[in-house]
């Protein structure tokens, strides 16, 4: 009515009947953030952090098998006999004769041609290669409680035994061969010492003391006294000796998680977890890069210059061997528990995804802080950059490109096992398809022999892939698990 009372206006109710968007997800007073205007300066209101008002997300981890294992000793052997296998594989490849020709015409009396073969070089290849084999024996003979002059009494006859192999096939090599062949008898100890030794000293980078190994109730509350402590230069003969260490000793206990609550805590887990799976991953490239060039390429090497072989079969087996070895290797140090356990703390690290300049200039914007944990879809801003949270939990640093990629490879915890089982999957279908296009004896031996081993590696994986796949579509809620 025109003498009546007026109601207020829509600008008097938008700005005094509504709660601001920095009252929502929270304000500058606890974490240094702040609602922005379109001029680009901070408007400071006063308004509870946002870990007060905005609860993350609990991270809930699922409980997944205990799936069988190979021993240590066990998975030695059988890797040792598959690269017999493909030793002797490479062998006929290369000594194959026409055996099966008429006697009125008389290639030859024997399948291979034994006389062309270096036996000295056989045994050489065959001492490289049982090389962890040897160690796992001498390592399980020291855990089964046996007295101690028995365990070095075993140590001694089998070190002693391959010193001496080693050295009577050395001197026999080299007087038969050129100094040039022998050099490719040590080139992979050659170009393993420069670039991992010196690369590892190199990137000597502050490591806390607790990894995230130990249980929650051993961590200690501030996680960033830990930090402090650096790890100190080494000289050549140390990291010699601890680098050829690690391609005999066993692989280490797999660490625990503990579901750290602290953001330091997690990072500094996060740290301790890349260093090492890249670790297992150095000694998976090297160990399958030295096994397929003692056993594919090594005997290429040597072969004398009038005899013929099929240099792509042979290329092709080399290729084979390493892949096959690669996929053994991995599927052993990195174990379904072992992957569990990056899942679980990629699951706390979170993601932080890059916008682009004037993308969400409406939207609260906040100053990224170390110490707080940011719930998913929270906008920061780090270095003049902005960023949106991915994961429902976040405590990784936005410009950290390896916290990015952590997050990647394991916040899906059948990534890794899916890729294992595609690239074996895909040498299994080759080779299948080779067996059948095949039309040379040698050829059908080979990729029936190699098949067999291939399989039982591709079942494991399956295996695997089988029961994780169930236990991690399984409800949450149906664990009885309580949120961390």
């Amino acid at each position: 009515m025109p003498g009546g009372r007026r109601g207020p206006s829509r600008q008097q109710l938008s700005r005094s009947a509504l709660p601001s968007l920095q009252t929502l997800v929270g304000g500058s007073c606890g974490n240094g953030t702040g609602l922005r205007n379109r001029n680009g300066s901070a408007i400071s209101l006063s308004a509870p952090p946002i870990t007060a008002l905005i609860t993350p997300e609990p991270v809930r981890h699922c409980r997944i098998p205990e799936l069988p294992l190979d021993g240590s000793l066990l998975f030695e052997f059988l890797f040792f006999i598959y690269l017999l296998v493909a030793l002797f594989i490479q062998y006929i490849n290369i000594y194959k004769t026409v055996w099966w020709y008429p006697y009125n015409h008389p290639a030859s009396c024997t399948s291979l041609n034994f006389h062309l073969i270096d036996y000295h070089l056989a045994a050489f290849i065959t001492v490289m290669l049982a090389r962890r084999l040897v160690w796992a024996l001498i390592s399980e003979a020291s855990q089964v409680g046996a007295t101690s002059v028995i365990h070095y009494m075993v140590r001694l006859v089998l070190l002693t035994l391959c010193g001496w192999v080693l050295c009577w096939t050395l001197v026999n090599l080299f007087r038969s061969h050129s100094v040039l062949n022998l050099l490719f008898l040590g080139y992979p100890f050659g170009v393993y010492v420069p670039l991992c030794c010196f690369h590892q000293d190199s990137r000597a980078q502050p490591l806390p003391a607790d990894c995230g190994y130990l249980v929650q109730d051993q961590m200690v509350d501030d996680g960033a006294s830990a930090v402090n402590s650096l790890v100190k230069p080494k000289d050549f003969l140390s990291l010699l000796w601890e680098s050829l260490r690690e391609q005999f000793n066993n692989p280490t206990s797999i660490p625990t998680h503990s579901c750290p609550l602290s953001p330091d805590l997690i990072r500094n887990e996060v740290e301790c977890l890349k260093a090492d799976f890249n670790r297992r991953i150095k000694e998976v490239l090297f160990n399958s890069l030295f096994s397929a060039y003692y056993v594919a390429f090594l005997p290429l090497c040597f072969v004398k210059s009038t005899q013929y072989y099929d240099m792509r079969w042979s290329c092709e087996h080399l290729i084979m061997v390493w892949i096959n070895a690669f996929v053994m290797l991995t599927t052993q140090l990195l174990p379904p528990k072992y992957c569990d356990l990056l899942h679980r703390s990629a699951a706390h690290l979170g993601k932080w995804q890059k916008l682009e300049h004037g993308s969400y200039s409406n939207a609260p914007q906040h100053i990224w802080s170390e110490n707080t944990i940011w719930p998913q879809g929270v906008l920061v801003r780090r270095s003049r950059c902005l960023y949106k949270a991915v994961g429902p939990y976040n405590v990784a640093v936005p410009s950290d490109v390896s916290h990015a990629r952590f997050y990647f490879l394991f916040h899906r915890p059948l990534r890794l096992l899916n890729l294992l089982i595609l690239i074996e999957g895909s040498v299994v279908c080759y080779q299948l398809y080779s067996l059948l296009r095949s039309e040379k004896w040698n050829h059908t031996l080979s990729m029936a022999l190699i098949l067999f081993c291939n399989y039982y590696v591709l079942f494991k994986l399956l295996r695997d892939r089988i029961v994780l796949g169930r236990a991690y579509s399984y409800p949450l809620n149906n664990y009885g698990l309580k949120a961390h």
